[in-house]
């Protein structure tokens, strides 16, 4: 198999997106990733849309989003049948992947003892909504829960009166990525003490986990953060203005940058409101204001053009049909063909992440309920053998 995982089989018994993105970008490293899923409507993402697609308009666009380079398998987990059939695929896997809730799988009967009996190398990934201690942390969670709970929303928004939910489910995607990432280190781990581990995530803490500057500006400058519209909560300028024809956004991290960009607009760098980042912070409306006075005298392209002469940060607003036509994006793979057993070839949003000196991967669609079953079941047979 291709890629830095190839010799690593995935078992995900994840579902919705948080779980099925940390599988995703093992899969996308080259591991062979195993989807099992209820054989009564699968996987509950493929229900989510619109939009739907295919010549019956019940495939989900979600579904695609986050199940390719899996192989899909149905199975009853309350069932003796597949019960077994989950032990033998635990004995021969790595990983382990699942976000129910908590003490789901326990009464399943694969408990954390249970798996490691079955299989002591295997690496067990579990995600929670709030994590799986705790005073709450048997709590379920859906991703704009966790955003609020976790504060993000404060942060999102034109003000802090209105909290506003990230567009994307930025809490699932960012626990699988800290899932994948726990995984790989005890992937290497491993490889010194010949046992697994479980890895523990949460959308909590995946949310927690990036707050940054927002979250030492409470714990160590006492300041409580809120929603800053489109402008940064501490560097200035930096944000979206306003210019003939629409917004564009600028980017000024240093004082260099920031005499480039006030000779361009015929501000003076130096009068003490505007002086220094802590100055110009302060008084970040006026700024704003005279910056959006200059920029209205021409165009987003006139403005590109000439922030980009300079060397300043600067760009459009992009909608998501013009980021996948544009011509950079395509060039870092961040889209991938793949033959879909029903559509055909289409087009995926691709993985974010290249190898140099490796040539591009061939990538498998997300698969149809139960596609592989009979492909699994032979090569779980070989496997044993």
């Amino acid at each position: 198999m291709q890629g830095a995982l190839g010799d690593i089989v995935v078992l995900d018994l994840s579902r919705a997106l948080a779980g099925p993105h940390a599988a995703q970008m093992l899969g996308d490293l080259g591991a062979r990733v195993i989807k099992v899923e209820h054989p009564g409507g699968g996987d509950e993402s493929r229900g989510w849309g619109p939009p739907f697609v295919g010549p019956d308009h019940d495939i989900s666009t979600y579904f695609l989003a986050a199940n390719r380079n899996k192989l899909s398998i149905t199975v009853d987990l309350k069932s003796a049948e597949g019960k077994a059939l989950i032990e033998r695929l635990v004995r021969q896997s790595d990983v382990l992947i699942e976000n129910f809730r908590t003490g789901v799988l326990d009464r399943l009967g694969f408990s954390v003892e249970r798996l490691q009996e079955l299989n002591p190398r295997l690496v067990v990934l579990s995600i929670t909504g709030f994590g799986h201690d705790g005073p709450e942390g048997g709590r379920p969670g859906y991703d704009q829960i966790a955003q609020g709970e976790a504060g993000l929303m404060s942060l999102t928004g034109p003000s802090a009166q209105e909290p506003y939910r990230v567009g994307a489910s930025i809490a699932d995607l960012l626990a699988g990525i800290h899932g994948a990432y726990g995984v790989a280190a005890a992937l290497y781990e491993r490889e010194r003490t010949g046992r697994g581990k479980v890895v523990r995530t949460s959308l909590l803490a995946a949310v927690t986990g990036v707050h940054s500057y927002h979250g030492t500006a409470w714990t160590v400058g006492g300041k409580v953060p809120a929603a800053n519209g489109n402008h940064h909560a501490s560097i200035a300028p930096y944000g979206a203005f306003h210019c003939a024809d629409g917004m564009i956004q600028i980017a000024v991290a240093n004082e260099g940058q920031w005499r480039k960009v006030a000779a361009l607009l015929d501000i003076d760098p130096e009068i003490p409101k505007y002086a220094t980042n802590r100055e110009r912070f302060v008084h970040r409306d006026e700024l704003i204001a005279d910056m959006e006075q200059a920029l209205a005298k021409h165009d987003r392209a006139h403005w590109l053009t000439a922030l980009g002469e300079l060397g300043v940060p600067a760009g459009a607003i992009r909608s998501i049909d013009e980021v996948y036509a544009w011509e950079q994006t395509r060039s870092q793979g961040l889209l991938v063909e793949v033959d879909h057993p029903v559509l055909g070839s289409i087009e995926l949003p691709g993985p974010p992440l290249r190898f140099d000196g490796e040539p591009p991967r061939e990538h498998a669609a997300p698969p149809a309920l139960g596609q592989h079953n009979d492909e699994v079941l032979a090569w779980l047979a070989e496997r044993e053998r």
